[in-house]
Protein backbone atom coordinates (compact mmCIF):
# COMPACT_ATOMS: atom_id res chain seq x y z
CA UNK A 1 0.00 0.00 0.00
CA UNK A 2 1.59 2.76 -0.83
CA UNK A 3 0.53 6.93 0.29
CA UNK A 4 -2.75 7.82 0.57
CA UNK A 5 -4.75 8.14 -2.85
CA UNK A 6 -7.67 10.52 -4.53
CA UNK A 7 -10.73 8.65 -4.02
CA UNK A 8 -13.94 8.53 -6.30
CA UNK A 9 -15.03 12.22 -5.49
CA UNK A 10 -11.27 13.62 -5.36
CA UNK A 11 -10.51 12.84 -1.24
CA UNK A 12 -7.14 11.51 -0.62
CA UNK A 13 -7.61 8.09 1.26
CA UNK A 14 -5.76 4.82 2.42
CA UNK A 15 -5.42 2.65 -0.68
CA UNK A 16 -7.31 -0.30 1.26
CA UNK A 17 -10.76 1.67 0.88
CA UNK A 18 -10.64 2.87 -2.56
CA UNK A 19 -12.00 -1.12 -3.62
CA UNK A 20 -15.41 -1.16 -3.13
CA UNK A 21 -18.30 1.52 -1.80
CA UNK A 22 -18.70 -0.84 1.10
CA UNK A 23 -14.80 -0.16 2.04
CA UNK A 24 -15.11 3.59 1.00
CA UNK A 25 -18.40 4.00 3.71
CA UNK A 26 -16.38 2.04 6.39
CA UNK A 27 -13.29 3.59 6.09
CA UNK A 28 -14.60 7.50 5.74
CA UNK A 29 -17.44 6.72 8.33
CA UNK A 30 -15.94 4.25 10.96
CA UNK A 31 -13.12 2.52 10.68
CA UNK A 32 -10.12 4.83 13.44
CA UNK A 33 -13.00 6.84 14.74
CA UNK A 34 -12.85 6.10 18.49
CA UNK A 35 -15.86 4.24 19.53
CA UNK A 36 -17.50 3.50 23.12
CA UNK A 37 -19.87 1.23 24.10
CA UNK A 38 -21.10 -2.66 25.23
CA UNK A 39 -22.49 -3.86 22.27
CA UNK A 40 -20.60 -1.64 19.88
CA UNK A 41 -17.07 -2.62 21.19
CA UNK A 42 -18.56 -6.25 21.26
CA UNK A 43 -19.70 -6.25 18.00
CA UNK A 44 -16.56 -5.30 16.82
CA UNK A 45 -14.25 -7.86 18.81
CA UNK A 46 -16.81 -10.06 17.49
CA UNK A 47 -17.02 -9.63 13.87
CA UNK A 48 -13.25 -9.36 13.96
CA UNK A 49 -12.86 -12.99 15.10
CA UNK A 50 -15.32 -13.94 12.55
CA UNK A 51 -13.12 -12.06 9.96
CA UNK A 52 -9.97 -14.21 10.71
CA UNK A 53 -8.91 -16.19 7.53
CA UNK A 54 -11.68 -14.44 5.18
CA UNK A 55 -12.16 -10.66 3.36
CA UNK A 56 -13.35 -7.85 5.67
CA UNK A 57 -15.69 -7.26 2.65
CA UNK A 58 -17.21 -10.70 3.70
CA UNK A 59 -18.14 -9.12 7.08
CA UNK A 60 -18.92 -5.88 5.48
CA UNK A 61 -21.36 -7.31 3.40
CA UNK A 62 -23.04 -9.36 6.17
CA UNK A 63 -22.98 -7.37 8.85
CA UNK A 64 -26.59 -6.75 9.15
CA UNK A 65 -27.36 -9.99 9.20
CA UNK A 66 -24.63 -10.47 12.20
CA UNK A 67 -26.62 -8.16 13.69
CA UNK A 68 -29.39 -9.63 13.48
CA UNK A 69 -28.33 -12.88 14.11
CA UNK A 70 -26.78 -11.89 17.30
CA UNK A 71 -29.44 -9.99 18.75
CA UNK A 72 -28.04 -6.56 18.27
CA UNK A 73 -24.79 -7.79 19.85
CA UNK A 74 -26.49 -7.10 23.33
CA UNK A 75 -23.79 -9.07 25.65
CA UNK A 76 -26.39 -10.41 27.87
CA UNK A 77 -28.78 -12.03 25.59
CA UNK A 78 -25.56 -13.63 23.36
CA UNK A 79 -24.41 -14.84 26.72
CA UNK A 80 -28.02 -16.83 27.36
CA UNK A 81 -27.40 -18.27 23.82
CA UNK A 82 -27.39 -22.14 24.47
CA UNK A 83 -27.77 -25.58 22.30
CA UNK A 84 -31.25 -23.65 20.38
CA UNK A 85 -29.53 -20.73 19.27
CA UNK A 86 -26.18 -22.48 17.77
CA UNK A 87 -28.14 -24.78 15.68
CA UNK A 88 -30.22 -21.44 14.62
CA UNK A 89 -26.67 -19.46 14.19
CA UNK A 90 -25.26 -22.69 12.10
CA UNK A 91 -28.49 -22.88 10.18
CA UNK A 92 -28.07 -19.00 9.15
CA UNK A 93 -26.85 -18.40 5.49
CA UNK A 94 -26.62 -14.87 6.07
CA UNK A 95 -23.76 -15.23 8.44
CA UNK A 96 -20.26 -17.25 8.46
CA UNK A 97 -21.34 -20.84 9.79
CA UNK A 98 -18.26 -21.46 11.41
CA UNK A 99 -18.91 -23.27 14.83
CA UNK A 100 -15.52 -22.15 16.55
CA UNK A 101 -16.20 -18.65 15.27
CA UNK A 102 -20.45 -19.06 16.67
CA UNK A 103 -18.93 -20.44 20.02
CA UNK A 104 -16.33 -17.99 20.67
CA UNK A 105 -18.54 -15.19 20.16
CA UNK A 106 -20.99 -16.83 22.54
CA UNK A 107 -17.82 -17.53 24.81
CA UNK A 108 -16.98 -13.94 24.55
CA UNK A 109 -20.36 -12.50 25.88
CA UNK A 110 -20.20 -14.70 28.54
CA UNK A 111 -16.69 -13.54 29.57
CA UNK A 112 -17.89 -9.66 29.09
CA UNK A 113 -20.97 -10.97 31.34
CA UNK A 114 -18.30 -11.45 34.23
CA UNK A 115 -16.45 -8.68 33.53
CA UNK A 116 -19.97 -6.91 34.24
CA UNK A 117 -20.75 -8.65 37.28
CA UNK A 118 -17.35 -7.85 38.97
CA UNK A 119 -18.24 -4.15 38.02
CA UNK A 120 -16.05 -3.84 34.94
CA UNK A 121 -16.79 -3.21 31.26
CA UNK A 122 -15.57 -4.45 27.86
CA UNK A 123 -15.43 -0.59 27.20
CA UNK A 124 -13.05 0.09 30.13
CA UNK A 125 -11.04 -2.79 29.29
CA UNK A 126 -10.07 -2.39 25.76
CA UNK A 127 -9.24 1.77 25.81
CA UNK A 128 -7.29 0.94 28.95
CA UNK A 129 -4.95 -0.78 25.91
CA UNK A 130 -4.85 1.94 23.50
CA UNK A 131 -1.52 3.78 23.22
CA UNK A 132 -0.99 7.15 23.84
CA UNK A 133 -2.05 8.71 20.30
CA UNK A 134 1.25 11.38 20.54
CA UNK A 135 3.13 8.57 20.61
CA UNK A 136 2.54 7.61 17.09
CA UNK A 137 3.16 9.09 13.81
CA UNK A 138 1.27 8.54 10.59
CA UNK A 139 2.05 5.85 8.78
CA UNK A 140 2.85 7.08 5.71
CA UNK A 141 2.77 3.93 3.76
CA UNK A 142 0.91 0.40 4.62
CA UNK A 143 4.30 -0.99 5.13
CA UNK A 144 4.40 1.10 8.32
CA UNK A 145 1.93 0.02 10.05
CA UNK A 146 1.99 -3.54 12.06
CA UNK A 147 -0.34 -6.54 12.32
CA UNK A 148 0.61 -6.56 15.75
CA UNK A 149 2.07 -4.71 18.45
CA UNK A 150 3.19 -4.38 22.05
CA UNK A 151 -0.11 -2.91 23.37
CA UNK A 152 -2.37 -5.84 21.15
CA UNK A 153 -0.32 -8.68 22.60
CA UNK A 154 -1.13 -7.61 25.67
CA UNK A 155 -4.65 -6.91 25.20
CA UNK A 156 -4.96 -9.95 23.62
CA UNK A 157 -3.02 -12.05 26.56
CA UNK A 158 -5.89 -10.00 29.07
CA UNK A 159 -8.59 -10.78 27.32
CA UNK A 160 -7.67 -14.26 27.30
CA UNK A 161 -7.19 -14.33 31.03
CA UNK A 162 -10.21 -13.40 31.43
CA UNK A 163 -11.75 -15.66 29.54
CA UNK A 164 -12.20 -14.31 26.14
CA UNK A 165 -10.83 -16.98 22.95
CA UNK A 166 -10.33 -16.09 19.30
CA UNK A 167 -8.73 -13.00 20.26
CA UNK A 168 -4.91 -13.09 19.61
CA UNK A 169 -2.75 -10.53 18.82
CA UNK A 170 -3.55 -9.65 15.26
CA UNK A 171 -7.44 -9.84 16.05
CA UNK A 172 -7.12 -8.04 19.05
CA UNK A 173 -5.01 -4.98 16.73
CA UNK A 174 -7.34 -5.04 14.07
CA UNK A 175 -10.06 -4.22 16.63
CA UNK A 176 -7.82 -1.66 18.16
CA UNK A 177 -7.86 -0.25 14.42
CA UNK A 178 -11.76 -0.40 13.99
CA UNK A 179 -12.54 1.30 17.26
CA UNK A 180 -9.88 3.93 16.78
CA UNK A 181 -7.78 2.99 20.32
CA UNK A 182 -4.99 3.50 17.19
CA UNK A 183 -5.00 5.99 14.21
CA UNK A 184 -3.68 3.91 11.40
CA UNK A 185 -5.15 6.51 8.47
CA UNK A 186 -2.43 7.28 6.59
CA UNK A 187 -0.34 10.64 6.17
CA UNK A 188 -2.36 12.56 3.71
CA UNK A 189 -5.63 10.90 4.36
CA UNK A 190 -8.49 12.97 4.55
CA UNK A 191 -9.87 11.16 7.28
CA UNK A 192 -6.79 10.54 9.21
Amino acid sequence: MNGAEAGPDGKPRCPWALGTPDFVDYHDSEWGRPLHGEAELFERLTLEAFQSGLSWLTILRKRENFRRAFDGFDIEKVAAYGAKEERRLMADAGIVRNRKKIDAAISNAKAARELHAAGETLDELLWSFAPDPDSRSAPRTGADIAAITPESTALSKELKRRGFVFVGPTTAYATMQAVGMVNDHLEGCEFR
